[in-house]
């Protein structure tokens, strides 16, 4: 989360210089107090705020495209026109301003109305028209990103028709990446963690159902049937359930120091167990375990990291970011423990397969997670390694979407079904999904992204490749400025990058365009 930002450039009150401005430029200032960025694009000149509603990012360091001006840091996305988030992980709006030509000076007038803000949060922003042939109830199953998303986006495209939230955690929404990383550390209060306030679904009629499971789908019916027995029906459906941490199958895995984190609930445990903990146990060099292992360094724990490869996040980053991330580790005092696994566990340590043992007193597992399709499958959907839906996210079953872990959904770029485990992936299915579940016909081609944070050092990731035959490397991965190009043949399926946050927007730009040249050129191939 990001702080107070500090006001910088000229007051845009008192006017620039139109020529200042050129086509397609940004220029930072402020009005009434707060940050606010100029651009010019196809002859119209728009102000808005620069601060990303988001984490805090500078939108005055991002990339403009099209009508839209995009964050560095995460890839929200907003409209310069109405400054509507049009792009996760934003879901609020940023102020606009109203910007008047004076000669040869532009002003910044006024700043818009927006609609108020419910629960001290900054506005959805402008809702759209809806159908009147629109459905009378709609529900989703599932509160985390996908779910909370796509609630927020039916109201935002002027749905005002029965909403039905429902989560089996008993907290409101959170920001589950928070979960791993800064609040885990200690360094963000848990007011950063809910997405929003509890009062927020009340004030935008969104009916909020925690700690609520559902038991069945009556697809013909078109009605679920919760754990206690009530039945709760709806004309269209998002199934948005997620998924679930795979146990770690050895004996004492069932012990109250054993823990693995998906809730918020399960952070505070993992929180309460390192106050005065020496030693931590880490099950899994997955992305999750290294954000844990980073966040319980932050507490003066130390750390072991147990996993079966020789370098972690190979499979995904390849392996000279595997060696980079694994010597960072290293440096903060973490133990690698590689080509290794965990035999067994008891009170006060782990034993492993090779005989050593271990001291922990905390446990924590993140060897990955399935996917919750055990509702889909029991109502009869096509299930293939996740709830099989198509380009528009509906399921085998009309009027019943899915999004979020468990969509098996056709890759735009490739053709391919993949199934992605990244939050804002989830979050953007959900958005596309709810203007489904109101007829609008809207393709799912968003170019998937997902950041990873190891102490200081923020890893981006556009794109997707489950395997490539070559890795070209722009900058040096040693000297933490780098972009990496996963390649098959002359195409460029991901491109992975620390700390070259333009170079991330503009990749996912070129993918965007099917702009193989522009790729080649942010991260030319050896001798190209």
């Amino acid at each position: 989360m990001g702080g107070e930002t500090k006001l910088t450039g000229p007051d845009l009150k008192q006017g620039v210089l139109d020529g200042d401005l050129a086509e397609g430029a940004t220029l930072l200032g402020h009005a009434d107090g707060e940050s606010v960025l100029l651009v010019r694009r196809e002859g119209a000149v728009f102000a808005i705020g620069a601060t990303c509603t988001h984490y805090g990012g500078p939108l005055a360091e991002g990339l403009v495209v099209g009508g839209t001006v995009r964050c560095p840091w995460h890839h929200a996305c907003f409209s310069l026109r109405t400054g509507a988030a049009l792009g996760a992980p934003a879901l609020s709006a940023v102020a606009c301003w109203d910007v008047e030509q004076r000669g040869e000076q532009l002003v910044v007038l006024g700043k818009r109305e927006q609609p108020a803000k419910p629960g001290g949060n900054a506005p959805l922003g402008p809702p759209r028209p809806t159908a009147s042939s629109a459905p009378e109830r709609l529900v989703i199953v599932g509160a985390g990103a996908a779910g909370e998303a796509a609630a927020e986006m039916l109201r935002r495209e002027g749905y005002s028709g029965a909403l039905t939230l429902v989560g089996r955690d008993p907290d409101v929404p959170v920001d589950r990446p928070n979960l791993s990383k800064d609040y885990l550390a200690g360094t963000a209060p848990e007011e950063w963690v809910p997405l929003r306030p509890e009062s927020f679904y009340a004030e935008h009629g969104i009916e909020l159902l925690r700690g609520t499971s559902v038991e069945a789908i009556d697809v013909d019916g078109r009605g679920l049937l919760l754990a206690d027995g009530q039945r709760l029906a709806w004309d269209r459906l998002l199934l948005a359930t997620g998924a679930d941490p795979v146990q770690l199958p050895v004996p004492g895995a069932e012990l109250s120091h054993v823990f693995y984190l998906r809730t918020l609930g399960d952070c505070r445990r993992i929180i309460q167990a390192a106050t005065g903990a020496r030693q931590a146990v880490v099950v899994g060099a997955s992305f999750i375990g290294l954000e844990v292992a980073a966040s319980l360094r932050a507490r003066n724990v130390a750390v072991h990291v147990v996993a079966p490869e020789s370098r972690p996040l190979e499979r995904v980053l390849g392996p000279e970011l595997g060696d980079f991330v694994r010597a960072l580790h290293e440096e903060k005092g973490v133990v690698f423990h590689l080509t290794e696994a965990v035999s067994a566990i008891e009170p006060q340590g782990v034993t492993l397969k090779s005989g050593e043992r271990l001291e922990a007193d905390l446990v924590v597992v993140g060897i990955g997670v399935r996917p919750a399709v055990a509702l889909a499958e029991k109502a009869g959907l096509k299930v293939d390694r996740g709830v099989v839906v198509d380009e528009r996210l509906e399921t085998s079953a009309p009027g019943i979407f899915a999004a979020g872990d468990i969509a098996r959904f056709p890759e735009h770029r490739s053709g391919d079904a993949v199934r992605i485990e990244h939050w804002v992936v989830a979050q953007r299915q959900g958005q596309v999904a709810a203007q489904n579940m109101l007829d609008r016909a809207v393709r799912f081609e968003t170019v998937p992204f997902f950041w990873s944070q190891h102490y200081d050092v923020p890893i981006a990731y556009v794109g997707h490749a489950e395997s490539w035959e070559r890795i070209d490397v722009a900058g040096s991965v040693a000297d933490r400025d780098c972009a990496l190009a996963f390649r098959k043949g002359e195409r460029t399926l991901a491109v992975a990058s620390i700390y070259r946050d333009h170079v991330s927007l503009e990749a996912e730009a070129a993918m965007e365009r099917n702009d193989e040249e522009a790729l080649r050129r942010l991260v030319p191939p050896p001798g190209g």
